[in-house]
């Protein structure tokens, strides 16, 4: 009996729990397979502004489910990419985006790594050609003399 009483508090439990999984899955209706692709592109570049480094599409915050409610309605009302996000960096700032625009402000943070292998390549290539063109001169007589004074006091020693 207390077996029975156990494997169908268990049962119980694990049906709750199911269903309120299946609650926070959202399902969205699109006539057209093109717009449901528009959907999950926008949504997967689209970062979560409460999260660190996750798209909205992936995020269970609620300012996250508002977002992609945001873009549903949008696209639905015959929105372009650009325009949705327009409007989602008109309300949340240039953070939401995961590839941020060429602008001005932004220009040091896509010039920057460019540069910086410019800067490298162009350093290796001196390094090489010092190296290359630095020339071995012999040793004078005087410093031949004294190289050898100093090898020898360091044998008898």
């Amino acid at each position: 009996m207390a077996l029975m009483r156990s494997l169908i508090t268990t049962l119980a439990l694990l049906l709750v729990a199911g269903l309120a999984q299946a609650a926070a899955i959202e399902l969205r209706e699109f006539d057209d397979p093109v717009l449901e692709q528009r959907y999950r592109s926008l949504t997967a570049s689209l970062r979560c502004p409460t999260c660190e480094n996750q798209a909205i599409n992936d995020s269970d915050a609620p300012v996250s489910g508002d977002m992609r409610d945001r873009v549903y309605l949008l696209l639905q009302d015959g929105r372009s990419d650009i325009e949705i996000r327009d409007h989602m960096v008109q309300r949340f700032g240039d953070y939401v985006l995961y590839n941020p625009r060429l602008e001005g402000r932004t220009f040091l943070l896509w010039g920057l790594p460019a540069a910086l292998v410019v800067l490298g390549g162009l350093l290796v290539m001196l390094i090489v050609r010092a190296r290359r063109n630095a020339s071995v001169t012999a040793l004078s007589a005087e410093e031949r003399a004294r190289l050898d004074a100093l090898i020898n006091r360091e044998r008898i020693e």
